[in-house]
């Protein structure tokens, strides 16, 4: 079950263990879950899935089937449940939509299997606690300025389900976590951005401490149901469509103009989201000095994606001076990373 004992599974006698630091970092996103851990050599190692799972009919055929194909499954509720990246493969050969534990970056209310599924690729990501009690910090969402959305549940449901496995964990903001991962040298100042697959959660932080915190209830697959619905598509092949290698900045074709278009819709709307906060001016610090903009989450991996997000941005008048506006560069691991950072240091 357990995929991620590169971190020194067989320590060398003379050296003690405790040199590791403990603590792991997980990212809980709506379309991909991330754990990190930091290994003897002080390398980070990255497990990642998929958020999704796919059932079907618990009959020969298909057990065979699954078995031929080298598919792991588990039966769940007298069905087989595929679970991750191989429950995405099935389902565009079967024409099929993966059904996603979470929705909107939160647990879904309508999925019946959200929780089991979840345990199953938790478990496998993120693998026993190293002591008794280990730190993990997981990444929640913060509230949301266009729905209601209830991150109470969803904090504490998470809470448990890690508890459960032995650990003591802590919730942390996503975009927070992108400052962690990404603005280290800048003395964790600056403003981080997770564009994830059910929203997009912004943090303006100053010397590590979060000033303002929200998301928007837009995300990856905000794009995918809207290029799905304006194509006449299914939302997992609008999906393939923008992970194939879309380039947002030149497009081919009608197919990759949705895609563009849609993009480009997200980034504003979150640029005049962060803009209008700062111009509220509520708990905000003053920057003396311009602040860097680091993108992160799968979101943000589109060919093109941060020179239309520079393109966006300069057609704003943004109230404060902004340095470098980047993408993480491995933009699917930093929330992940971030977690492990706020792990590692205590917060």
């Amino acid at each position: 079950m357990n995929n991620q004992h590169t971190h020194g599974s067989t320590p060398r006698t003379h050296e003690p263990e405790t040199e590791i630091a403990l603590g792991k970092g997980i990212d809980l996103g709506t379309a991909n879950i991330a754990a990190a851990v930091q290994n003897q050599d002080g390398s980070i190692t990255v497990t990642l899935e998929r958020n999704a799972f796919l059932d079907i009919g618990d009959d020969v055929y298909s057990k065979n089937m699954l078995t031929k194909l080298k598919v792991p499954y588990v039966v769940h509720n007298g069905k087989l449940i595929v679970i991750g990246e191989s429950a995405f493969e099935l389902a565009n050969v079967f024409g099929k939509n993966t059904r996603r534990p979470m929705s909107d970056g939160l647990i879904s209310p309508g999925e019946v299997d959200a929780l089991p599924v979840m345990r199953m690729i938790i478990s496998k990501v993120l693998g026993e606690p190293r002591v008794p009690g280990e730190t993990v910090c997981f990444c929640i969402p913060a509230e949301s300025l266009d729905v209601d959305n209830n991150v109470v549940y969803h904090q504490g449901l998470f809470q448990g389900i890690l508890g459960k496995m032995g650990y003591t964990a802590r919730p942390i903001n996503e975009a927070h976590a992108v400052i962690f991962a990404e603005l280290a040298d800048n003395d964790f100042t600056g403003i981080g951005l997770s564009f994830g697959g059910g929203m997009v959660n912004a943090c303006i932080a100053y010397k590590s401490i979060p000033c303002v915190q929200f998301s928007v209830a837009r995300g990856g697959d905000w794009i995918d149901r809207n290029v799905a619905q304006v194509l006449g598509v299914k939302q997992s092949k609008a999906c393939y469509l923008k992970e194939r290698g879309v380039d947002i900045r030149d497009p081919k074709n009608r197919e990759e103009e949705a895609v563009a278009i849609y993009y480009r819709n997200l980034i504003n709307y979150v640029l005049q989201n962060v803009k209008h906060r700062f111009e509220s001016g509520q708990n905000m610090p003053t920057f003396n000095e311009p602040v860097d903009i680091a993108c992160a989450g799968g979101t943000s991996m589109v060919g093109g994606f941060i020179e239309v997000f520079r393109e966006e941005f300069g057609k704003i008048d943004f109230p404060i001076p902004v340095g470098r506006i980047f993408r993480a560069e491995e933009a699917l691991t930093a929330v992940a990373k971030g977690c492990l950072v706020a792990a590692a240091i205590g917060e």
